[in-house]
């Protein structure tokens, strides 16, 4: 494998795909290489279910209200701009998306069929049933078939960041890449490098998200310097498939409460109207707080959607891969409630970026669920995540072709320290610390516990840390070390940003900042 490439994207998912596609599509002379740590199929977008929210109804719906939608989503932390920005090009960003091969369902008139999820005032969920998310991948992994200058690698977990330093600080030059087929370690240079890597739902107990969203983006992008924040909001969604255990949980939704679902206890009560006059189309946050207080209160495990009062044939047509998994799970909805619980969903901080996707580091930019752009604010709008990392992808193609060829080229090392590892099977240690971890990391450790209680969790998890670095030293490691210790990294940030925000002062000053594992 080469050593040397114009741009550098890490990640197959929305953000990375369509990153990559945007750029060739204009400079065909550009190399443009696309690492993935296992495969494309493996990420948050191939799963969303939901859709892509866009004003298309122009009688019913206006800019104007999918801004509001999002700021009272965001609980007015959101930047005003950036939503201004994100929202007046879903329009265009869709467009592409129907050029590019992308198909989503339509009315009898071939209009297109929209949904409603929670916080929207409006229908304006543009889908394709309830796999979305497939779509659209298939649908830019086609796309990207056609252009020679764009190369996918799977099997390729990046370990960290190559930086060189200049006269006013770090610049970003590529990155260190363990192949994980060989064991070679090599390093990759780059004119520009993009991360795309998702979130970091893995850290905690239970989640929605799939096994590669372990914080790895957020965590290099820490230890090489850049500015990243508000990693305590962390959305939890209010209804998930609830399983007893640790569990990559089966997401059920927001769009299944759009239909008509109610959310009801073990005694068929409906009860969100207790807490927000929306009922089922509250957002996430306030939903997801009303389920953890009514199981507090009740000490049951989990509440239920209820189904069986819809059209039954008209719910399969939308969802069929809810209906499929419920089936499989002994669940007849016409008959019978899905039990439902909330996880953690999505990471609303994270790489702190302007509006072109670039970070405080040079030549480093990032984009979707492991950015922190300023369209989310502490709760995501349902729907808008699609959207984010098409607009900001868009934005760093525009911004990058016509100057990448003043960026200097990097030349490729020639002795640049690769060498074979060896990659051990996953150490019982390895699976203490992440079973230590997940344990610690839960809703109320983010939203309801003290200060003494979160600054005991910090602590913990820095011991870890330090554990972690030791064995750096000392053997050679698998990506499963390097997981964990991402997957570290982004716990002891999402508490260090929450007892910053409770206690509204800073912390002692042996913080992770500058720390090297």
């Amino acid at each position: 494998m080469k050593k040397k490439t114009d741009v550098l994207i890490i990640g197959s998912g929305i953000a990375g795909l369509s990153f990559a596609l945007k750029i060739a599509e204009k400079r065909a002379d550009l190399h443009i290489d696309i690492l993935t740590k296992s495969n494309n199929e493996a990420g948050s977008t191939f799963r969303a279910q939901g859709g892509i929210a866009v004003v298309s109804d122009k009688v019913n719906d206006s800019f104007q209200k999918h801004y509001q939608d999002t700021l009272k989503a965001g609980k007015g932390l959101c930047n005003p701009k950036i939503v201004e920005m994100v929202v007046s090009q879903a329009p265009d960003r869709l467009q592409e998306l129907i050029k590019w091969g992308g198909k989503f369902d339509t009315s009898a008139d071939g209009s297109l069929n929209l949904g409603l999820e929670g916080g929207h005032s409006q229908k304006r969920i543009v889908h394709r049933q309830d796999f979305t998310g497939r779509e659209l991948e298939q649908t830019l992994l086609t796309k990207i078939a056609e252009y020679p200058n764009i190369r996918i690698e799977s099997h390729h977990f990046v370990t960290d960041l190559l930086l060189k330093d200049n006269l006013h600080g770090p610049v970003c030059i590529g990155a260190e890449v363990l192949e994980l087929k060989t064991g070679e370690k090599i390093k990759i240079r780059s004119k520009v490098t993009m991360l795309a890597t998702g979130g970091s739902g893995k850290i905690f107990r239970n989640t929605t998200n799939p096994s590669v969203a372990t914080a790895d983006g957020v965590a290099m992008a820490y230890r090489a310097g850049a500015r990243v924040i508000n990693m305590n909001y962390i959305q939890f969604h209010p209804t998930a498939f609830y399983q007893n255990g640790p569990n990559r949980l089966f997401l059920i939704s927001e769009a299944v409460r759009g239909f008509g679902a109610y959310l009801v206890n073990r005694q068929g009560k409906r009860f969100l109207f207790e807490y927000d006059s929306r009922g089922e189309l509250a957002t996430r946050d306030i939903i997801s707080a009303a389920i953890l207080s009514e199981l507090k209160e009740s000490g049951e495990d989990c509440v239920f959607l209820d189904c069986r009062h819809l059209d039954h044939k008209k719910f399969s047509q939308e969802f069929p891969t809810i209906v499929s998994y419920c089936n499989l799970q002994g669940i007849n909805l016409q008959t019978g409630l899905i039990p439902v619980t909330p996880a953690a969903h999505y990471q609303c901080g994270g790489i702190k970026t302007d509006k072109f996707a670039r970070t405080s580091i040079p030549n480093l930019f990032a984009s979707g669920e492991c950015a922190c752009t300023g369209l989310h604010g502490s709760n995501r709008l349902a729907s808008n995540s699609l959207l984010e990392a098409l607009v900001f992808s868009h934005q760093a193609s525009e911004y990058l072709t016509p100057r990448i060829d003043r960026i200097t080229s990097i030349p490729e090392a020639q002795n640049n320290t690769d060498h074979k590892i060896k990659l051990p099977e996953d150490s019982l240690l390895l699976r203490s610390f992440k079973h230590q971890l997940v344990n610690l990391m839960s809703y109320e450790m983010v939203y309801q516990s003290g200060i003494a209680e979160k600054e005991k969790a910090w602590q913990q998890l820095q011991d870890i840390r330090s554990q972690l670095h030791r064995i750096s030293k000392s053997t050679d490691c698998s990506s499963n070390f390097y997981e964990v210790r991402n997957m570290v990294f982004a716990a002891i940030l999402v508490i260090e940003h929450s007892l910053i925000e409770k206690s509204r002062k800073k912390l002692k000053p042996q913080l992770l900042q500058g720390i090297k594992l």
